[in-house]
């Protein structure tokens, strides 16, 4: 495609097409960048730039950007069914397939899968789920839902109530009612001057059981979570935190639900990150890397306590009353079951479990970076947080867009990554070899000490 009608698109664009999560004026006067195509786990733009994708596109991209296999599978289910759907039982079968694996791969517990489109549809299943649940079982009053500062559980009416980052919440009249907020669990940034990190944790689970105690157990329903807190700043868990958190929500009943919808399917360096912190969820909740981006679908997975509630009212009325035109979509459905096969045939967390050494050993180095206050990560999930003081963790004026500096440069030198505020935020595609690795932090590390100087 020549330039001239490439740029002619990305004027298009940015008249026609509203960005999510973006400056609107910025792009409307600056354009956007268009991108045309990828390989492995780079990205090619208009103008033939190669990039980097350290971030997996938006998480999920976990095989790459040319992996043929998923597109076969998906032109082969195009000839056979291009769609149907799961209303009324029936369902066409790389749906009825892909349930059955995931019920085989879940966490311990986890019997049944309804599918969705997005992982911010799947967080809205879920707690219509423990709603009809509760409905089911003769407890309409315990209905509230929990979340932690700075998570991410989506951006649909109830998801985004759930979320708790300002930009997704404010001008939308969110929250809505029912839905309430605890403490974030890393350490590092919500620990209190002098306090131990068992300290921390104890404080954090006192703070939740005085909010069920205020609240009223009896109307508290669910404790949403991800393993690792992914666009809040990758964010692990204080040590002890999950352990703590998970006693209390058994002791009242509370369903607890773990958003694995970055931390699925390898990214933790185990096939979930409830396996990495040995979370125990009544229901989890999966995307992105299920269908390694190639396809829109998710998943919410249930025990079989949650499933009975669900049969049982679903019974006495004539039908669970909910789902989507496009819920587990065969073509979808086909392209999810490959990227499981390959996750598997390629042993894809060993690899991850093999790479992320050099990943995680090369991002722990930057501790000592005069502009970085902390690194942090798991796995194939990593991030730099830019600091004016290490001693006090005072974080930079945002007038100065220190971190969007340290962007534009290594987007310069051809590397993308998310730059949340001051926290420059990793999660590139399982793929990845020690040599990309290593390619990307020594952009990074390079871009760091070019912006330093200007200071």
């Amino acid at each position: 495609m020549d330039t001239a009608l490439l740029n002619t698109l990305s004027a298009l664009d940015a008249r026609h097409h509203i960005h999510g999560n973006s400056n609107p004026r910025a792009v409307v006067e600056n354009g956007a960048q268009v991108f045309s195509r990828g390989k492995g786990i780079r990205v090619v733009d208009e103008d033939g730039k190669h990039y980097i994708e350290g971030l997996a596109g938006l998480w999920c991209a976990s095989l790459g950007f040319n992996e043929e296999r998923l597109v076969e599978a998906a032109e082969k289910q195009m000839r056979e069914m291009p769609y149907y759907h799961s209303f009324f039982g029936r369902a066409p079968v790389p749906t009825i397939k892909l349930a059955a694996r995931l019920a085989e791969i879940t966490p311990e517990g986890i019997e049944k899968i309804f599918f969705a489109c997005s992982g911010s549809e799947a967080v809205d299943t879920a707690i219509k789920m423990i709603w009809y649940y509760n409905n089911a079982t003769d407890r309409p009053e315990k209905k509230k839902m929990i979340s932690r500062q700075n998570s991410y559980h989506g951006v649909t009416v109830a998801g985004a109530s759930m979320t708790r980052i300002p930009i997704n919440q404010e001008g939308f009249d969110l929250p809505i009612d029912r839905f309430l907020q605890v403490g974030g669990s890393h350490y590092y940034r919500y620990g209190e001057a002098g306090e131990t990190e068992e300290a921390f944790v104890a404080r954090r689970a006192a703070e939740l059981e005085d909010l069920i105690q205020s609240e009223g157990p009896d109307t508290i329903a669910g404790f949403f979570a991800e393993p690792v807190q992914g666009a809040g700043g990758i964010l692990p868990p204080a040590e002890g935190y999950f352990e703590a958190i998970q006693k209390i929500l058994r002791k009242y009943d509370i369903f607890f639900v773990a958003d694995e919808v970055i931390c699925g399917f390898g990214r933790t360096g185990n096939m979930f990150g409830s396996d990495t912190y040995d979370l125990k969820p009544d229901i989890i909740i999966m995307a992105k890397g299920l269908s390694a981006g190639y396809q829109p679908i998710s998943a919410v997975g249930v025990t079989g306590r949650i499933f009975d509630g669900i049969h049982n009212l679903g019974a006495q009325k004539g039908a669970f009353g909910h789902g989507f035109t496009y819920g587990g979509h065969p073509v979808a459905a086909a392209v999810a079951l490959e990227a499981q096969n390959i996750y598997q045939e390629r042993n894809i967390v060993g690899h991850v479990q093999t790479v992320c050494r050099k990943f995680q050993s090369r991002l722990s180095t930057l501790s000592d970076h005069p502009l970085v206050g902390d690194t942090r990560g798991i796995g194939l999930l990593g991030a730099v947080e830019l600091v004016a003081d290490k001693a006090t963790k005072t974080r930079f004026d945002p007038s100065i867009g220190l971190g969007n500096k340290v962007f534009e440069e290594t987007k310069r030198n051809g590397l993308l990554f998310r730059n949340a505020g001051d926290q420059l935020l990793f999660s590139p595609p399982l793929i990845i070899s020690e040599r990309e690795v290593k390619e990307i932090f020594d952009i990074l590390e390079n871009a760091l000490n070019k912006v330093a100087e200007t200071l």
